[in-house]
């Protein structure tokens, strides 16, 4: 459920938004995107299954990602970084990189925030190139 406010603001309850599935045990619900109003930025949650990896991959612009919930990996720059709760992490426009779930038994969630509505993800392995929030939507 989003609410929108008269001055154009919104508040997003999560627990009445859709998610939609990445794949590989990953999903994605979209938060502050273009339908919310934002013209600079968007945000949203993805929710990896224990044991669960997403591909390497870069952006075209920059990424803060939040880790809400579990234990992470950050693999970058050929260097491992263990996560925990609330590590914060900047990543430059172009620079490969992926999360790891290091738990075999719970689940991890991470915030994430690009820098641009046009944000799109490069697949480090196939140079494959799709819109962020195409892949959010399910399309």
């Amino acid at each position: 459920m989003t609410i929108q406010t008269p001055s154009g603001a919104a508040l997003l309850k999560p627990e009445n938004l859709p998610t939609h599935e990445r794949g590989g045990g990953a999903r994605t619900m979209p938060l502050v995107t273009r339908e919310v109003g934002t013209t600079n930025f968007i945000t949203g949650y993805t929710s990896f299954d224990p044991g669960v990896e997403i591909p390497f991959h870069s952006h075209n612009c920059q990424e803060s990602v939040v880790l809400m919930e579990g234990d992470a990996m950050l693999d970058i720059d050929g260097l491992e970084y263990v996560l925990k709760p609330h590590d914060v992490t900047f990543i430059p426009p172009n620079v490969n990189h992926r999360f790891r779930n290091l738990s075999k038994t719970q689940p991890m969630k991470i915030l994430w925030i690009y820098a641009t509505v046009d944000a799109t993800r490069t697949l480090t392995e196939s140079g494959k190139t799709n819109p962020v929030s195409a892949e959010h939507a399910g399309r």
